[in-house]
């Protein structure tokens, strides 16, 4: 039901029409915006709504067992605009995660900018050429990190449900856009 809201609202909004000053504006608010309300955010609910929404996205992966190779590895996300960070492992056939009061030590650690991240989700752009770009970090193990970029690459968007891939293109289609019209020095 939330995002059946949010996508009405971004459809209604038009977003991509925005004026680019507001659009580059929204870039750099919103994160200052998300990082102090998240850390009110207590574990819990991130991990009652991360849990399952990765157990949707990966349903098929996890049934094949594509996640055993990161049964007993800690893998920590790194979400670095909004200092939001996550540590998840496979146990038992299922993902899970560590709480931060644990301080578990990640054998692998990816971070990025949630534009970036919602660029790689709405496959505007591709982990290897953010990587190579520096703004995707793959830290610690490298063959673990490998496997994990595989697996993101190997994500089929279109197994999510409709609404919430529609909201991740239309986000991912602004943050392109706008990300374009800096780079090519837009005016203001």
């Amino acid at each position: 039901m939330g995002f059946t809201l949010i996508n009405q609202i971004a459809k209604q909004a038009n977003l991509q029409k925005l004026p680019f000053s507001v659009r580059r504006r929204a870039l750099t608010l919103v994160p200052q915006i998300l990082k102090p309300s998240l850390r009110i955010v207590p574990f819990s609910l991130q991990k009652s709504l991360l849990i399952p929404a990765l157990h949707s996205v990966f349903k098929e992966a996890i049934e094949d067992g594509d996640f055993e190779f990161l049964t007993g590895k800690w893998l920590k996300i790194s979400i670095t605009d909004i200092d939001l960070h996550w540590w998840l492992s496979f146990a038992d056939g299922k993902l899970i995660m560590a709480s931060p009061q644990l301080a578990v030590s990640e054998d692998v650690s990816f971070s990025a900018s949630g534009d970036d991240l919602l660029l790689i989700a709405g496959r505007k752009q591709d982990p290897d050429t953010l990587f190579f770009q520096r703004r995707l970090h793959i830290e610690g193990d490298t063959e673990l990190g490998l496997e994990v970029k595989n697996l993101i690459d190997a994500i089929d968007v279109d197994q999510l449900p409709s609404s919430v891939h529609k909201v991740i293109n239309i986000l991912a289609d602004v943050v392109e856009q706008t990300q374009q019209e800096i780079k090519h020095g837009v005016l203001v």
